[in-house]
């Protein structure tokens, strides 16, 4: 009776175990990184050279390259403001700075927090923007741009 009940809790357990490391081979032999970190990387690779590409535009004054970065669904709102009186590409306002602070990932994509130095004549200030950057088929792109951001995660030292 004690080896069945025995038997009993081994068996949960090896499945839990499969269940946690992916139930089977996969090939890999670990050269070349865990499946799981590797889209992660990938992911923030890619929202960061699309923000910084945008960034770049902005300070370029290059509607045309920004609206490149962005997602279809958001073309039409950034053709009606971009260069409107608040728009990131308005003429009265030169992008001094920006600059990529924090990448995490959310819940509709990768969250990439910036902060934009820009001046209007005299007047001048930083302000924190919020860009989701997500996947479109195989593709990468700004799906988002809000006020705010994160405060950069800490980092880890050894």
């Amino acid at each position: 009776m004690d080896a069945r009940l025995r038997a009993a809790g081994v068996v949960p357990l090896a499945l839990s175990l499969f269940t946690l490391l992916g139930c089977g081979s996969t090939g890999d032999d670990g050269a070349e990184g865990t499946p799981e970190r590797v889209p992660a990387q990938e992911a923030s690779g890619k929202a960061r050279e699309r923000v910084q590409a945008y960034l770049d535009a902005m300070t370029a004054k290059d509607p045309a390259a920004g609206r490149s970065q962005l997602c279809a669904t958001m073309h039409a709102g950034f053709d009606a403001a971009a260069t409107g009186p608040n728009g990131d590409f308005a003429d009265h306002f030169k992008v001094s700075r920006a600059t990529i602070t924090d990448i995490r990932t959310g819940a509709q994509g990768q969250e990439v927090s910036t902060t934009v130095t820009a001046s209007a004549g005299t007047r001048k200030t930083t302000r924190p923007l919020l860009f989701t950057v997500t996947r479109d088929g195989a593709d990468w792109c700004i799906a988002g741009e809000e006020p705010g951001g994160h405060s950069p995660e800490p980092s880890v030292t050894p």
